[in-house]
């Protein structure tokens, strides 16, 4: 999972067409929905360049907000920093968050949290299931009694209908090719990225990334939180509090906590 090393200094730029603030206020409101009130800390796995973590953070909570790439955690960290008088970034930053370089699959804290969010299809780039399943049980470890576990993840319907296709787009300084691929047999889905950025010289440097998602089903989903101890509380079609469709192309799971009784007799089954 090395995925956003060299496309992290540009990621905001090619993703200028995604409404953060709209994703944002969604997961706001349902954070409230499921009683994660302000103040409380919460933790964000697959931050990537910080949109929902200062969004997150602005609304009053305190934020764990963890990602594997170094790169990435160090553009977020620049957008959480406070600007002093001048408008300058001041050295003091964002005073409720705190930035953790890990795997998600691994991912460890110093207490438990009140709610665990992952957005913007992070869950997508667990491409094996056994994995899948680690991350699930990490989350169950770490949330408080009856917190919530609120992540999105891309369909295969949205994946069948990209398919193989290739996208390019081509800017003032910065242009990329994004070439697309669909295993309709294994539900992976990669793409890979040359990103073309230029530099002060007026030379322009060419970058190579492979990124890899798998499409998870509905039973998969329920499958990996059966064996993690988690329970489903809702499933929503992304953006909406209606259930998903048949070709809904972004789904929003709230899972919850289940205490040490429970988690061990699950644990058994």
């Amino acid at each position: 999972m090395d995925e956003y090393t060299a496309f992290a200094k540009v990621y905001d730029e090619f993703m200028d067409n995604v409404p953060y603030d709209e994703w944002g206020t969604y997961v706001l409101k349902l954070l409230e929905k499921y009683g994660c009130e302000e103040n409380n800390l919460i933790c964000e796995l697959g931050c990537g360049t910080g949109n929902i973590t200062k969004i997150l953070a602005n609304a009053g909570y305190d934020v764990i907000a963890i990602d594997n790439s170094a790169e990435m955690l160090s553009e977020a960290k620049k957008k959480l920093l406070v600007k002093d008088f001048n408008g300058e970034n001041a050295d003091n930053g964002n005073q409720n968050v705190l930035f953790l370089n890990q795997d998600m699959r691994e991912f460890e804290l110093y207490g438990t949290v009140k709610a665990i969010v992952s957005i913007c299809d992070c869950i997508n780039y667990i491409t094996d299931f056994d994995d899948l399943v680690k991350v699930f049980k990490l989350v169950n470890n770490y949330l408080d009694a009856g917190g919530v576990f609120i992540f999105d993840i891309n369909t295969r319907f949205k994946y069948e209908s990209i398919g193989d296709e290739t996208i390019a787009e081509d800017r003032e300084d910065i242009s990329f090719i994004w070439e697309n691929f669909y295993d309709d047999e294994t539900y992976i889905n990669e793409y890979d990225l040359s990103i073309f950025i230029k530099g002060i010289d007026g030379r322009y440097d060419k970058f190579k990334e492979e990124h890899f998602q798998r499409a998870y089903s509905l039973v998969e989903i329920k499958e990996a939180a059966r064996i993690s101890g988690l329970r489903i509380l809702d499933i929503f079609d992304a953006f909406t509090y209606d259930k998903p469709s048949a070709e809904s192309e972004r789904v929003y799971f709230i899972l919850q906590e289940t205490d040490s009784e429970v988690r061990d007799k699950v644990g058994k089954w």
